[in-house]
């Protein structure tokens, strides 16, 4: 008996097998390139094993492949027409895009530092720094008396500049001005200075 009817997977292999430098060929008329070319083939032998089934035996394996391959060409034709060529990788090392999270990452650096401040200067700063207030209306909300309440921001923005890296670039290039902390704190406090 024909070993190829018992095992119709062997005799599909075969014809496979037989096909691939006429694929090649076909590939590489396709697209001009070597290396795209036994990708594409490659791409073809593996979907046509993996449908396998919905070949008709008698049919002309060779058709049945070429119609893969051009599909496959063609779909991936579509996806890479909008890159561009670059096997060194030399554009794309060029390409830089700041991370999404550095702002978020100096907010929870800015809460750790303000959280580590006494109560009392936390609260000064805030009324002061983040809320608008005044020195003379945060005094009046803290019942202390306007020296106290300047003492108080002083000391905690001096901690607060020994608490945090010093600042954080905002958007971008060289030239452009830094914002304190990523915008969390108004560029006319200093967060460094000695009260």
């Amino acid at each position: 008996m024909n070993p190829d009817v018992m095992n119709p997977d062997a005799a599909f292999k075969s014809d496979l097998l037989a096909a691939i430098p006429a694929l090649r060929a076909f590939a590489a008329s396709l697209c001009g390139r070597v290396e795209w070319a036994d990708d594409l083939v490659q791409e073809t032998l593996v979907k046509a094993w993996a449908n396998r089934s919905s070949f008709e035996p008698g049919s002309r394996m060779q058709a049945w492949l070429f119609t893969i391959l051009r599909n496959e060409y063609y779909s991936e034709y579509r996806r890479r027409r909008h890159e561009v060529a670059d096997p060194e990788g030399r554009i794309a090392a060029r390409l830089t895009t700041r991370p999404a999270q550095d702002s978020h990452v100096a907010f929870r650096e800015f809460q750790t530092a303000l959280f580590k401040l006494p109560p009392i200067h936390r609260e000064a700063l805030i009324l002061v720094g983040a809320s608008g207030f005044s020195y003379e209306q945060a005094a009046h909300i803290c019942n202390c008396a306007i020296g106290t309440m300047k003492s108080r921001v002083a000391r905690a923005r001096s901690k607060l500049g020994q608490l945090l890296p010093l600042e954080v670039q905002s958007g971008g290039a060289a030239g452009e001005p830094k914002e304190h902390l990523g915008g969390l704190v108004p560029a006319d406090v200093d967060l460094g200075g000695n009260c």
